[in-house]
């Protein structure tokens, strides 16, 4: 039996969350059960009434809104609870086609994937401005760097995650899940594809972000901070290479004047060129500290992901234990 459980992320959607769920397939080849997911993110509006009267059925409620990061997370810890094998996130806004759900699990059935990602082809979708193109095209060319994962669109929020690999993805971001997930999943070594989707014209503006600036600024930071923590030694010692390195310069001019008997002038390089240099060699050792702090913490996802799993075994054994529990009980009674 494979369940699907279709997620919606959702803050004051009672408008456009009727048009969402129609689209969304009843059925799909390979699939045995569809089960639709709200996680509602602080609604002020009808959004939970609308959709228990479309027949939802799993709601997850935030009494304040926690942004889509954390309404995300919720969304898979539920799923992973009512026993998804593939869980697959999409938006409330009717940005995407929901029939394309289809095409979305079919890598993850075939077993050739852990993570897919609907590819919206950016470069050439009428929906998005010539400015959004270039951004997006830039923001995925920085998530395949840093990812290693060769996907055209990084921030697509239309995806499907295997239970394996939905288990093991812990966002620990607070603005958006897409760039922290795949840079997760690109250093944790999970199987990434893409598949081209379609997409509609949204009405409304996103309530992700309300300037472009923003969303750039909190994206950047977004994505440098789940690079350093998968990367702490390259990104800090690389960081402590390139300071000491510019030290290095006005500490050769310092020694160049001296050289030309002219230093007591020039002692100011020094001190520049000598702070830098300290500046670099802290960034260095802070570097092999925080890549410690990485191996304690890869220990801990172990042992996280070990404990979900051990979570699954004791339901499956739950289902099972009325016929399995007095077959093992009575030899025990007559040795007794």
């Amino acid at each position: 039996m494979t369940k699907l459980i279709i997620q919606i992320p959702c803050l004051n959607e009672a408008e456009s969350l009727p048009e969402t769920l129609s689209r969304l397939p009843r059925q799909i080849d390979g699939i045995d059960t569809i089960e639709i997911l709200i996680i509602d993110d602080g609604s002020t509006d009808d959004t939970v009434g609308v959709a228990r009267r479309w027949g939802v059925h799993h709601v997850v409620r935030h009494r304040r809104n926690q942004g889509l990061a954390s309404a995300f997370q919720d969304g898979v810890r539920k799923a992973l609870a009512s026993g998804a094998d593939i869980i697959v996130n999409t938006d409330a806004d009717g940005q995407y086609e929901g029939a394309d759900i289809a095409l979305l699990v079919q890598p993850l059935l075939a077993g050739e994937a852990d993570i897919v990602i609907g590819d919206r082809g950016v470069a050439d979708n009428a929906h998005f401005g010539p400015f959004k193109r270039r951004l997006q095209r830039l923001g995925s060319y920085v998530v395949r760097r840093l990812s290693r994962a060769d996907i055209g669109d990084a921030v697509s929020g239309f995806r499907a995650i295997s239970r394996d690999a939905a288990q093991r993805m812990t966002i620990t971001t607070e603005f958006s899940y897409t760039t922290d997930m795949l840079i997760q999943a690109g250093r944790k070594r999970l199987a990434i594809t893409s598949v081209p989707v379609r997409t509609h014209a949204t009405e409304r503006p996103s309530r992700l972000f309300k300037s472009i600036p923003r969303f750039i600024m909190n994206t950047g930071v977004t994505m440098a901070r789940a690079y350093t923590t998968y990367n702490p030694l390259r990104a800090f010692v690389g960081s402590g290479l390139v300071v000491g390195t510019i030290g290095v310069i006005p500490m050769l001019r310092f020694v160049w004047f001296v050289l030309q008997g002219d230093g007591s002038g020039h002692i100011q390089s020094l001190v520049i060129g000598g702070s830098l240099m300290v500046i670099g060699v802290l960034l260095c050792l802070l570097g092999v500290l925080a890549d410690l702090v990485a191996s304690n913490r890869k220990l801990v996802e172990t042992s996280l992901l070990e404990i979900r799993q051990l979570r699954d075994e004791v339901a499956g054994l739950r289902r099972e234990g009325p016929a399995e529990v007095p077959a093992q009980a009575e030899p025990v009674r007559k040795a007794g």
